[in-house]
């Protein structure tokens, strides 16, 4: 990663443009305010205020470490996940092979940070963005890019374009499985797949180097059907290296494995071995896991089916205050879907922290019915409930959807220590 840009974050001027952080730090470098190690209850900062664990974040990495390096596997996490140029390097130093994105824009913004490795997750076709690849790959010689093909129309685009700027290197690309009929991307039939494969073969500007998918796409998804798609993948692997598509490579990719089902494809992946031409490369690209969350991940983690390989811990808080009472059964906060999503399920009252004493309690009792755009909707089902001013600490849902919704993230200790700001890029 560039250490000079990684500075320039955190010489970057704190100001209005971040919500939650103190009012009377305007003025201050990020650095500059890190190194005052505020608290986040007592430090100034305004609700609502995202709060990320340093020890959970810190666990979360070390986590899907200890887990590709005990399977022999490369990992590629999600860049989309959080957009965080200071993650994406603490995932690297966590021995990351490179950074997955979904779109040129992410690529970019990994490049601007020095990531050295970028695996689009899907087919490029915007000739402006493949100009811009081309480049890249010409003036830096270990600048490692793959992405998609999913179509034949896609590999002709792509050659237009590339043979448009006269690239100097072919780019890499792996064949997209789809998952089935209804599914999102990728071929449907491998006799798909290996007309896609031919088309490459049949052009100097693109390089076969591999197949892909994401298994999260099988219809009603089980270990079961996830090891039966991902059997499909490494065929097709076996069938393309059979055709001689492969031929003079170093290493092949096979990739799958998001946040939800990477258990049953690092099965499939060990079960495969490495009977290719040349050796196997098996990347995950699983990219939740960094912060996890109290809702949808925490029901899906493969963790939950394999507890001996780890587990991961929700390192989201988001604090908001109670500004109404209006009913002994309804109170109401200051956070709505402005900075908490509810995409896959509504924020998890947490902890109550009392106003007046600082002292904290579990929030039992209490549930988040809807979001407004700047309210919750706190129904208090029995108990005296929180009162107006105090703060209650939200469990989140959906890593993805939280980030966006943060542009300077306070990282907290377990003492409520603020030690570093996390700068997301969207």
């Amino acid at each position: 990663m560039t250490d000079d840009r990684l500075s320039a974050l955190r010489n970057e001027v704190v100001d209005h443009r971040f919500k939650g952080l103190p009012p009377d730090a305007e003025g201050l470098t990020v650095a500059e305010l890190a190194a005052q190690r505020r608290n986040l209850f007592g430090g100034g900062f305004t609700t609502p205020v995202l709060a990320l664990s340093a020890e959970a974040l810190e666990h979360n990495l070390s986590a899907l470490a200890h887990y590709t390096g005990r399977h022999g596997l490369a990992f590629a996490p999600h860049g989309k996940t959080s957009m965080a140029p200071q993650l994406f390097a603490r995932q690297t130093e966590h021995g990351a092979w490179g950074i997955t994105v979904a779109t040129v824009p992410q690529a970019r913004v990994c490049r601007a940070f020095g990531v050295r490795r970028v695996f689009l997750a899907n087919e490029l076709v915007d000739a402006a963005g493949l100009r811009w690849v081309a480049g890249e790959l010409a003036a830096d010689a270990e600048f490692r890019f793959v992405c998609y093909v999913d179509s034949v129309r896609g590999v002709e685009l792509m050659d237009a374009a590339l043979r448009a700027v006269d690239a100097a290197s072919p780019v890499d690309v792996v064949v997209e499985l789809g998952a089935g009929d209804g599914a999102r991307t990728g071929v449907r039939r491998e006799a798909e797949g290996v007309a896609v494969a031919r088309a490459v073969a049949a052009t100097p500007c693109l390089r076969l180097v591999g197949v892909a998918g994401y298994e999260g796409e099988v219809p009603d998804p089980s270990v079961e059907r996830v090891t039966a798609w991902m059997r499909r993948l490494t065929s097709l692997a076996l069938y393309l290296d059979g055709m001689g598509l492969f031929e003079g490579l170093d290493e092949i990719i096979v990739s799958a494995g998001g946040s939800a089902w990477f258990d049953a494809v690092t099965d499939v992946y060990e079960e495969f071995g490495s009977p290719l031409s040349a050796p196997v490369l098996k990347l995950l690209r699983s990219g939740a896991y960094v912060s996890h969350d109290d809702r949808h991940y925490r029901a899906l983690t493969p963790f939950n089916r394999v507890p001996e390989e780890g587990g991961l811990r929700a390192a989201f808080t988001l604090w908001a205050q109670v500004v109404s009472r209006p009913e002994p059964a309804q109170a109401f906060l200051n956070a709505g879907k402005r900075d908490a999503p509810a995409d896959l399920g509504l924020p998890r009252p947490l902890r109550v922290r009392d106003a007046l004493t600082g002292a904290e309690r579990p929030a039992e009792g209490l549930t988040v019915t809807a979001l407004s755009d700047q309210h919750a909707w706190l129904r208090v089902e029995r108990g005296p409930g929180p009162e107006v001013g105090d703060w209650v600490g939200l469990g989140l849902s959906h890593p993805c959807t939280v980030f966006d919704k943060w542009g300077l993230i306070p990282l907290v200790s377990d003492d409520g220590t603020v030690t570093d700001y996390v700068r997301t890029v969207f």
